[in-house]
């Protein structure tokens, strides 16, 4: 069964494949999808990219991965889902221990690994970025310098041109969060670790869209964050612009 994901969404994915939503020309690209349905949406999105003949890299650390959704985008592409999940290397994590281990080490030997030529390079998904982080059972004092780590190893890497995709949910479930920037608190996100946290995945992204499910379905909403309009006593500036755009 195919992703009922329409056209919009699409363009939006070839916008970013073309360089045309990079926050500046020359910048790095680290592009963050926040919201509902994130290991769908990341499932659909490598098989988008793979059925366009781009090499991808997921690392999962929501366990939310699925490889037949992904493949179900080879009857669009006209090629066998056989071929089509050759082009997606999946690694899980399942602690903070191991996504940092996976982004700080393996990462680049699995770009190496893939990586043909200078203008070919894979796409790294992060799914569940900050998920594996927010182990009640690892104290903050640990937590922070390990994610601290993983960001410049990001960023490092997305400055030589390897593009990342950032997959994160927000269902924190005590209460129905809102945008870490949004006027009006920052919902559940009570916890000074899932604070830190969010707030340093979206100060590492270039670009942020927020994934809604409204009656009508869902919306994609691009949030741009900018300093010095916008300052939460918790969170510190920022602020946020948003455009609509139908999902599904």
């Amino acid at each position: 069964m195919d992703y009922p994901i329409k056209q919009s969404f699409d363009e939006i994915l070839l916008q970013l494949t073309r360089g045309s939503l990079s926050a500046q020309p020359g910048s790095s690209r680290k592009v963050l999808f926040w919201g509902e349905r994130t290991g769908e949406i990341s499932s659909y999105v490598a098989g988008w990219l793979a059925g366009k003949g781009i090499d991808v890299i997921v690392l999962d650390g929501a366990n939310r991965f699925d490889p037949y959704m992904a493949s179900s985008f080879a009857r669009k592409a006209l090629i066998s889902p056989e071929r089509l999940l050759k082009r997606i290397r999946i690694a899980r994590a399942f602690t903070c221990y191991q996504m940092a281990t996976l982004i700080g080490e393996k990462l680049v030997a699995l770009v190496g690994a893939i990586h043909e030529s200078p203008l070919q390079k894979p796409w790294v998904i992060l799914l569940g970025p900050i998920s594996t982080f927010l182990d009640e059972d690892v104290p903050e004092r640990e937590v922070r310098p390990l994610f601290e780590r993983s960001l410049g190893k990001i960023e490092e890497m997305a400055l030589r041109g390897v593009p990342f995709l950032l997959f994160q949910s927000n269902d924190f479930s005590e209460n129905p969060p809102v945008p870490p920037f949004a006027k009006g608190g920052i919902g559940g996100l009570r916890n000074s670790k899932r604070v830190y946290l969010t707030r340093r995945l979206f100060q590492l992204s270039n670009l942020v869209w927020r994934i809604d499910l409204t009656e009508q379905g869902a919306n994609v909403v691009s949030e741009k964050i900018l300093e010095k309009l916008f300052y939460h006593p918790e969170l510190g500036s920022g602020s946020t612009t948003s455009e609509v755009h139908p999902f599904f």
